[in-house]
């Protein structure tokens, strides 16, 4: 049934393991190098160009066709531009989900689909499915489900988490299963080892060796204003604009006996309420008003009727899953209740949302609810509300 498939090359490790794994399994492979971004730095030097040539030489080795596909445009109207609108109403967005949906999972899906005849796309993703990493168990009457990878650092399912149930349907993962280690001692006895020894790409891909205050700057223009000790009410700093700072961010504010961390950004009056010492209780909060989730299968049992859900929740990638309570409000937001406070839970990141190693989708949140303040007993004294 599936018999051609059309597999994004980026030219690192991953990539280039998911491609032989599929032509050392019969399938009709075609490459493609996906162009979201043309990024050169100071020296002229472009780091997408030796990725391209990476990826050339893979699908030399491989004997695979591969084709540049341009989706500079489309990422910028559904990426980048978002991006920058959150950022300058002080809120800190998730690139990385927005280009699954949007670009890798929506553009490329349909592009492999319709313009190239694929029967599915493969992604060099560490993510599983019901359906197994070729299809194997492809199933048309039965539901795909996203579950999480077995190396629970590299575990990109999180990251996945408002991809359409649509192209999940036909997605390949076959490093999905393995390790990292795996992927590359798989990589180094099969001949491809200068893909195992190349260098990680890290961070957000349009920012490339720049620090992230630089680069922001060069798009959002300055507007300075008071760091506000949230305690006291006391003006502590100055700070450059909203756009630079994040909740829960250390304040490079001098003189002052304990470090203070943001709490609170207030876009009309400019003005970031800053909360002195790293795990201040009012950083902590065990409540989250999200917008409508984009569900890939929404938790057996939600509805708008004010039903409770219980499932696990995770706003950061790397932290532990934290069980919850869920309710989908007459509008389609979601109430989420933690069973345990945590820290610097923030307006623009994504509520995403498991059970038994599946995971549902995600929500982008709104707001934190009330920070719960506690007694050294851990005796509840105070709530102040944390929009």
């Amino acid at each position: 049934m599936f018999r051609r498939v059309v597999v994004g090359i980026s030219g690192g490790v991953d990539s280039a393991v998911s491609a032989y794994l599929l032509k050392k399994r019969g399938f009709k492979v075609c490459g493609a190098f996906m162009k979201n971004w043309d990024l050169i730095d100071e020296s002229g030097y472009c780091s997408g160009e030796q990725d391209f040539e990476d990826a050339q030489r893979l699908c030399r080795t491989l004997n695979i066709p591969l084709e540049e596909i341009n989706f500079v445009k489309d990422y910028w109207v559904e990426v980048f531009g978002n991006f920058l609108k959150d950022y300058e109403a002080g809120i800190t967005p998730n690139p990385d989900i927005l280009c699954n949906r949007h670009i890798k999972f929506n553009r490329f899906f349909h592009h492999a689909r319709e313009r190239l005849g694929a029967d599915a796309i493969a992604t060099g993703h560490y993510a599983r499915t019901n359906f197994g990493p070729f299809l194997e168990r492809y199933n048309e009457n039965e539901k795909v489900r996203l579950l999480m990878a077995p190396d629970p650092i590299k575990d990109q399912t999180f990251f996945l988490s408002q991809i359409s149930a649509e192209a999940l349907r036909r997605t390949m993962f076959p490093i999905g299963a393995l390790t990292k280690p795996q992927v590359k001692q798989l990589a180094i006895e099969v001949g491809l080892e200068a893909y195992a020894r190349k260098k990680e790409s890290m961070g957000i891909c349009f920012v490339g060796k720049r620090s992230f205050q630089q680069f922001i700057g060069e798009y959002i223009e300055t507007k300075p204003g008071p760091f506000v000790d949230v305690d006291s009410g006391r003006e502590v700093g100055q700070h450059a604009g909203l756009h630079h700072w994040t909740v829960g961010q250390k304040c490079k504010i001098g003189g002052c006996s304990q470090p203070y961390y943001v709490l609170r950004k207030h876009r009309e009056s400019n003005v970031i309420e800053v909360a002195s010492g790293h795990d201040h209780p009012l950083l902590y909060t065990d409540m989250v008003y999200t917008e409508r989730p984009v569900w890939i299968n929404a938790p057996p049992g939600l509805s708008s009727e004010g039903r409770v859900v219980r499932c696990e929740f995770r706003f950061q990638h790397t932290k532990p899953l934290v069980g919850c309570s869920v309710i989908e409000t007459h509008g389609r937001q979601l109430f989420v209740k933690l069973d345990r406070p945590l820290r610097a839970i923030t307006p623009g990141q994504y509520a995403v949302f498991y059970r038994n190693e599946e995971c549902f989708g995600s929500a982008r949140i709104l707001q934190p609810g009330p920070s719960i303040v506690y007694s050294a007993a851990g005796v509840s004294l105070k709530s102040e509300a944390s929009g």
